[in-house]
Formats: structure tokens, C-alpha cells, sequence
């Protein structure tokens, strides 16, 4: 299979002009300046986490408000943010956000080879945020989602430098701020890659205990937040979640049919994840579509489930575009996004409260378009069209 640029990707890939990387500030500042005019306190999700950092500092227990969902090691990673004022949080919040939602976009470009000066790299922002409602949600939101969506992809290029280790590190640091990542310890037991799977389990596991131990109640975690996951938390909770454990029972399909029903797709999805790194040559797609279905696979069946965490996921993916093998080369990654577009009219789904609907669309619809790439293509990949040029380059000089 041919490896090399196509027409769109010699585009892609050229060097970006002054007017790119004049729009892409231009729409991020006005995003950031925007959010921070009409928030209060950084949003809503962020507020969560410095009110029980504040609530701890105070001598009382963050894990009293239900919708605390975080590890003890978060309420210690918000204790900065619990002694600024509001005023100063509703300005650093989405400023932050966007910055580790860049950063995340900078290190996925690196694993494919693809330089951040590009036009992909630059335009890539702008597009997420005037066309992926996602984006201009979780800036709002203040939501710690953020720290996975810049995790996993820098995890993900220090594998693909053979880092294994420190990529560990750096999963079990964000699972220590928020769980989300706990999927991609699979990762690194399909590459048996035993000591980044130590420091996946180890960073969090002795971040938690310790912190926990600085609590009123060390047991809080376990005791009241489990319990209220497992319950697939409150009938508010429960409008707001994309994953079709959530969605079905909403369409009218009885829990004790839609549960197994999203379970088996999510084992599905594992055994493709596992499929694809097996029976793939290694390279950067092998990488990230592995870790792509696995997350995909989680937020199938997981509660909670929101739009926002496809931030993880897609620009993942939308990196990748330059190569003409790219599950975003098909059509059905495209069609996945479509419900996102913001300012698009949707009957019955309007109602915020309704947008669910569209957020299990694009979940399911993404999943099954790297799944159906992963059959399509059986051939061996190899390192990339941008990596494979500058090996060749070192190979002359030698």
C-alpha cells in the first residue's frame, strides 16, 4: 500500500503563512475572552473540583458534594486554584484549557511526523473550535477532561520513542487528576511493556493514598462516590450522558437489555484494539488507533460519558490526515462529526437536554469507523511519509 503524501497532504504540510496563525489567535483569544465574560468562577466543572479543594481546606470533606467524582490527588491539584479569587479563575481557567488542548494538538502532530508550523498545525485549532462543538464546551465548562485530551497524546509520543516508561508516568499522572485514562493501561499490556504499566497503576495508586490520607474521610472516594457511579448517579446526571448504557434506556430500551448490549460493544472494540496492534507493523497509526479504540471502547460503556470526552479521541485522529491510509481519509469519520457542528438546526434534539442523542451518534459512529478501517486495511504501514523522509535523510548523510 502506498505510503507517501497524497495532493492534500503536500497542502497540508507546507508551511503555514502569517494569515493562518493570525485567524487560529484570533478565534482562540476571542473564545477564551468570550467564556471568560460570561463565566463566574472558570465553569461550572472546574468550580466543582476548587469548591472541594475548598471545602477541605476548611476542614471539611470534598467528597460531600455527590458530584465530586475525582481521586483525593485532585482535591491537593486544585488547592491553587482554591485560594485565587474568582475573578482571576475566570480568566486563567479557559486561558489554561485552551493551552493544554493546544499543546495536546502539538504533541499529536509529532507522533505522525507532521511540524506544528504546518497548516494542518495551525488551521487545526481554528477548525476544532468553530466546528467541533466539543471544544467550545469543555473551555466553558472548565472541565479536567483537559488534562487527558493533553495526556494521552504526549503518552503516545514517548512511546513511539520507545519511552514506554515515562508514557507510564505520564498516563498514571493524568489518571491521578482524573480517571479517564485507565483504558490505556491495556496499551501497554498488548506492547508487554511491564514497567510503564507499573507507573500507570503506581503514580495515582500512591498520589490517591497519600492525599487520602489528608482527608476527613479517607474512605470518601470509596464510599460514597463509587456508590453513586455504580447507581449511574441522578436523573440530571443521566441527561447529560452520551454513552448508549445511558442513551438507549432513553429511546425506550429496557437497562437489563441496554447495558449488556453496550458491554458487548465495548468488548468488541477491546478485541479490535488488541487485533490492531497485533496484526499491525509498528508506526504512529498503529499507536494511536490502538489507543483510539480503547478509549472509544470505555466511553461506549462507561458512566459518565460526555460529549467532551471525544476531545481525547478525535484530534487523535485529525492528526493523522496527512497519511492517505487515515481513518479520516473516509467518509464515515466525517459523517461521525456532523451532529457537532455548532449552529446546525436539529429538530427534537435541540433542547440541551436532548443533545445526548447527537453525542452517542458521533461516539458509535466514530468507533465503528476505526473498526471498519482496521479491516479494510491488513497491509504493513510504515513509520510515516514525514518520519520515513528525515530516516532517508540521515541514511544519505551516513
Amino acid at each position: 500500500m502506498r505510503t507517501g503524501k497524497s495532493d492534500i497532504s503536500g497542502w497540508l504540510v507546507r508551511r503555514a503563512s502569517w494569515h493562518a496563525w493570525a485567524v487560529t489567535a484570533v478565534v482562540l483569544c476571542a473564545h477564551v475572552a468570550g467564556v471568560a465574560r460570561v463565566s463566574a468562577d472558570g465553569g461550572m466543572d472546574n468550580a466543582i473540583v476548587v469548591r472541594a479543594a475548598r471545602t477541605w481546606l476548611d476542614g471539611g470533606s470534598p467528597y460531600a458534594d455527590r458530584h465530586f467524582l475525582y481521586l483525593p490527588s485532585a482535591v491537593l491539584a486544585a488547592v491553587p486554584q482554591a485560594v485565587l479569587p474568582d475573578t482571576v479563575l475566570r480568566a486563567l481557567v479557559p486561558l489554561t484549557v485552551t493551552a493544554l488542548l493546544l499543546a495536546g494538538w502539538v504533541w499529536a502532530l509529532r507522533i505522525h511526523g507532521v511540524p506544528g508550523r504546518s497548516r494542518l498545525g495551525v488551521l487545526g485549532p481554528a477548525a476544532l473550535a468553530l466546528g467541533f462543538a466539543p471544544f467550545g464546551h469543555l473551555v466553558s465548562l472548565g472541565n479536567w477532561t483537559v488534562t487527558a485530551a493533553a495526556a494521552l497524546p504526549l503518552a503516545l509520543l514517548l512511546a513511539a520513542r520507545e519511552r514506554w516508561g515515562w508514557a507510564g508516568v505520564v498516563v498514571g499522572a493524568a489518571v491521578a487528576l482524573k480517571p479517564l485514562l485507565a483504558p490505556v493501561a491495556l496499551l501497554f499490556v498488548f506492547a508487554r511493556r511491564w514497567p510503564g504499566l507499573a507507573a500507570v497503576v503506581l503514580v495515582p495508586a500512591v498520589a490517591s493514598g497519600g492525599a487520602a490520607l489528608l482527608m476527613p474521610d479517607p474512605t470518601g472516594f470509596v464510599t460514597r462516590t463509587l456508590p453513586f457511579l455504580l447507581r449511574g448517579h441522578d436523573t440530571f446526571v443521566t441527561l447529560y450522558e452520551a454513552s448508549p448504557a445511558a442513551v438507549l434506556p432513553r429511546l425506550g430500551v429496557p437497562g437489563p437489555v441496554a447495558v449488556p448490549l453496550a458491554c458487548a460493544a465495548a468488548a468488541a472494540g477491546v478485541v479490535c484494539a488488541y487485533r490492531r496492534w497485533s496484526r499491525g507493523a509498528p508506526g504512529p497509526l498503529r499507536l494511536v488507533e490502538t489507543a483510539v479504540l480503547l478509549m472509544l471502547s470505555a466511553f461506549l460503556v462507561s458512566r459518565p460519558s460526555y460529549d467532551h470526552y471525544l476531545l481525547v479521541v478525535v484530534p487523535l485522529l485529525l492528526a493523522g490526515l496527512p497519511y492517505p491510509d487515515s481513518v479520516t481519509r473516509g467518509p464515515w469519520f466525517w459523517l461521525a462529526l456532523v451532529p457537532q457542528v455548532p449552529g446546525a438546526d436539529w429538530p427534537w434534539l435541540e433542547p440541551v437536554t436532548r443533545r445526548a442523542f447527537r453525542d452517542c451518534f458521533t461516539l458509535v459512529v466514530t468507533t465503528a469507523a476505526v473498526v471498519l478501517l482496521h479491516r479494510r486495511h491488513q497491509a504493513l504501514r510504515g513509520p510515516g511519509p514525514f518520519v520515513a523522509q528525515r530516516q532517508g535523510r540521515r541514511a544519505t548523510r551516513v
